[in-house]
């Protein structure tokens, strides 16, 4: 883990397009800024470990055939009614 020190206003760059920017000091408490392209999700950890057990719960879940294949026919049919738009 790198460490590093710094002050309000300061900032670290993570490659050449992420900016981790100091907004505020309150005695315990550091609110940071990040400026990051809209393709790169940023999440705090405990809501990214939320969305990850989230995802492994979907994968586990068990499958249904009939649900495909309803949503298979939800999806042609609304493609359907655009056309007739």
């Amino acid at each position: 883990m790198l460490v590093l020190a710094r002050k309000l206003n300061e900032s670290i760059m993570i490659g050449d397009n992420i900016e981790i920017v100091v907004i505020d000091i309150k005695g315990d408490q550091v609110k940071l800024g990040i400026k990051a392209p809209k393709k790169v999700t940023v999440h705090r950890k405990e809501i990214y470990e939320e969305i990850k057990q989230e995802n492994i719960a979907a994968i586990s879940a068990p499958f249904k055939p009939d649900t495909l294949r309803d949503l298979s026919e939800f999806f042609k049919r609304t493609k359907n009614d655009e056309q007739k738009k």
